[in-house]
């Protein structure tokens, strides 16, 4: 069904309203109630789960070692309407959404088995979505997230060689040069970042330095749903509507405490790693970022 055919209510579809009893047993929603904004329950076609998924215990044969797949993976329907967009949510609605992130990725964060959260939503069929009623997802690890180990080491090379945090060292130099700034407001940059590993990459980046997402202020959730509804706004006009992920990039641990730098990562899918970038780990982007930023600069004043 095309997006802009949607129902406002799908009485199919296991996230609309009414349908409550369809998803796994309920993990929060916001308000309480029947009138419901947010709900957050159970993935149920979980990644991990309070079980091992193969019952097998942690284990090591030589180079091959296992442990249980425990964990947890939740979903999170961001609004009542079938039909609903991210992006054309207003502000409160999505620092509601943005609350629940907040909330989950804490409580989640606290349990003494996890090592690793991470928020993300994936929008379309080529970001990996397979209900269009809008939602997001917060998968909790029981290892620690590689990615985010090696942001995290090369932050505290940074700190340690330079004395600040490179990720706002970043901003610093990337709001003088302005270049590749796209939107720049209430405490958040939105850029497309230098050597991108996509086209149109985009940052969402917090000036106050926080490591964890998890301790975003409450002064700033509604400037960070702000800018995340121009950011996708801008997105969908300049790229032609495309499908994209969205991560919220995010690490906790004294150790990242002073060097890591938490921040949104959004990236269009508007190409397909092939041959070349999976053999070698690197990528190729076909579109310089500075030009990213200018479409992105052009489109956020249309529908602005």
């Amino acid at each position: 069904m095309e997006r802009s055919t949607l129902p406002e209510r799908d009485p199919t579809c296991p996230f609309c309203p009414g349908n409550e009893e369809e998803t796994p047993p309920e993990i929060a929603r916001y308000p309480d109630g029947s009138a419901w904004n947010v709900r957050v329950v159970p993935n149920l076609f979980a990644a991990l789960g309070a079980e091992s998924g193969n019952g097998h215990s942690s284990a090591s044969q030589g180079l091959f070692q296992e442990i249980p797949g425990t964990g947890s993976h939740e979903v999170v329907v961001e609004s009542r309407r079938h039909d609903a967009r991210l992006d054309e949510l207003d502000e409160n609605d999505v620092a509601r959404v943005i609350e629940t992130w907040r909330a989950r990725a804490g409580a989640l964060g606290a349990r003494p088995e996890v090592q690793g959260v991470v928020v993300f939503k994936n929008f379309g069929p080529l970001a990996g979505t397979s209900l269009v009623h809008t939602h997001s997802q917060i998968i909790a690890t029981p290892v620690p997230l590689p990615a985010i180990e090696h942001r995290v080491d090369v932050a505290t090379r940074f700190r340690e060689e330079e004395g600040a945090c490179v990720y706002e060292t970043l901003v610093e130099e990337e709001r003088a040069r302005a270049v590749r700034v796209v939107d720049d407001a209430d405490g958040f940059t939105v850029l497309t970042p230098f050597a991108s590993a996509a086209p149109y990459e985009t940052w969402i980046v917090p000036r106050e330095h926080r490591a964890s997402f998890a301790e975003l202020g409450d002064d700033a959730v509604g400037p960070l749903a702000g800018a995340l509804i121009r950011a996708l706004g801008a997105i969908r006009r300049a790229c032609d509507d495309p499908d994209y992920n969205l991560m919220v990039v995010s690490a906790d641990g004294e150790e990242s405490a002073g060097a890591f730098h938490w921040f949104v990562r959004i990236v269009p899918k508007l190409t397909t790693p092939a041959g070349f970038e999976l053999a070698s780990g690197m990528s190729i982007n076909t579109v310089a970022p500075e030009d990213a930023a200018a479409a992105l600069r052009s489109a956020l004043e249309l529908i602005a």
